[in-house]
């Protein structure tokens, strides 16, 4: 395994954080672990370095880890995380939605580590007992939410079909009262960084009151005001976020929306549009509350409010990330039920005349080839400088898939590279390219 240093190298940071040290330092190798750190504190890179610690020594025999998620999303980001880490370890990400035949042939080459939601994995083991025989490392990141969701006996399960647990590691923005007794923790090491400042993250909350005919409008004109920067806007259900998004592009505001009803390919084109900055406003339910490490992600709308105040903290955890500033909207009408954590918020008035937000200035462009047919980053960027004349900040990020990739361009140029590039070749492949 590589040094701390090798890793945080890999990552493009320093050092870590005080609560990532911490609990490197606490951390007993004949103990569980549990972590408690507001979202955003960096609690995904604190778990990986302990389970590689764990990893490295047990010898990576067979999969010798697993680490259970509530949503695809987070599943995802973990992956991304671990695989920028280190390259020294095969790691398979499953998932409900994701191709099951593609992932029951990457599981047969047995990977070290063994990412994915709890009714995923639990299919894979339906049809291989022995999937996890050699397990001996479980981590349950965002504990709280699986449990919140009912995943009570499929966890259950999976632990059952773990005969080998050596080590837990669980970890959450929230705390829960009563842990199930499946879990069976030994003597856990316990740091709770939920009430430290330093990770309190820097929010300012606002109050926008308007009738119930106007609730969109001031929803309109908040976006208005607050211009070309992200925004994340949180409805309850998914024909909410449906409904607003139509709203919002028929007033001429460019948004996407995000829900557990749009397919796989939809949610993650979505994610990789609101990164890239192709897109800038998102319209979600409680699913983006969670998993979601969006950069310079600066403020968050609860066009309606969720009932439990956990969900609240989650929601306002996609902005004000490791440590930087961020804004909370609450729009409300004498009818909506007020919650009481959002008394002391500031009133905002809407009263002035704000021009519509300018469009993102890049498009996303879809590339049918990706990393199984060697096409790396170096080639794509190449391949559109031959296509037109472009600048360094006409390319923007890049996200390469096993037989796709998606690329950020410039949106003044995105429609003759979309003309000139279509069925040409990279690397001798025959490619697609589009905009989507």
């Amino acid at each position: 395994m590589l040094a701390l240093e090798q890793y945080l190298k890999n990552l493009g940071i320093e050092k870590l954080n005080a609560m990532q040290e911490e609990s490197l330092a606490a951390f007993d190798y004949s103990r569980d672990f549990m972590l408690l750190s507001p979202t955003g504190s960096g609690k995904t890179l604190a778990f990986a370095l302990l389970m590689l610690k764990l990893m490295e020594k047990a010898k990576l025999k067979g999969t010798s880890a697993l680490v259970i998620v509530p949503t695809r999303e987070l599943a995802l980001q973990i992956e991304q995380v671990i695989k920028a880490l280190t390259k020294d370890i095969s790691l398979v990400c499953v998932y409900g939605g994701n191709d099951a035949r593609a992932e029951r042939k990457k599981l047969e080459q047995i990977p070290n580590l063994i990412v994915g939601t709890p009714g995923r994995i639990l299919y894979h083991i339906d049809r291989n007992p022995n999937l996890l025989k050699d397990c001996k490392i479980l981590v349950l990141d965002e504990f709280d939410k699986s449990l919140e969701l009912g995943f009570h006996e499929q966890l259950d399960s999976i632990l059952n079909a773990c005969p080998g647990i050596k080590n837990q590691i669980l970890t959450s923005a929230t705390a829960i009262k009563e842990y199930p007794p499946f879990l069976k923790l030994n003597n856990p090491v316990s740091l709770n960084f939920l009430a430290d400042t330093v990770f309190t993250p820097n929010l300012g909350y606002f109050q926008i009151e308007a009738s119930s005919k106007m609730k969109l409008e001031a929803l309109f004109k908040l976006i208005c005001k607050i211009g070309t920067e992200k925004v994340l806007i949180f409805c309850n259900h998914r024909e909410a976020v449906d409904h607003i998004q139509r709203l919002l592009i028929g007033k001429g505001v460019e948004c996407i929306n995000y829900h557990g009803g749009l397919d796989q390919y939809d949610r993650e084109l979505a994610i990789i549009k609101i990164k890239n900055g192709s897109e800038h406003i998102l319209v979600t339910t409680d699913l983006g509350s969670r998993g979601l490490d969006i950069p310079e992600m600066k403020h968050v709308i609860h066009y309606q409010f969720p009932y439990k105040e956990e969900e609240f903290i989650h929601r306002n955890g996609r902005t004000g990330r490791n440590q930087s500033s961020g804004s909370v909207y609450g729009i409300f009408t004498p009818e909506d039920r007020f919650p009481e954590y959002f008394q002391d918020s500031e009133v905002m008035s809407l009263d002035e005349f704000y021009p519509l937000p300018d469009a993102p200035g890049f498009k996303t462009m879809r590339i049918s080839a990706g990393k199984k047919d060697k096409i790396n980053k170096v080639d794509i960027v190449g391949f559109l400088h031959s296509l037109t004349k472009m600048e360094k900040e006409d390319v923007g990020m890049i996200n390469l898939k096993d037989y796709e990739s998606y690329v950020a361009v410039a949106a003044s140029k995105a429609s003759e590279i979309a003309k000139t590039g279509n069925n040409t070749k990279i690397k001798g492949k025959k490619i697609r390219l589009f905009t989507v």
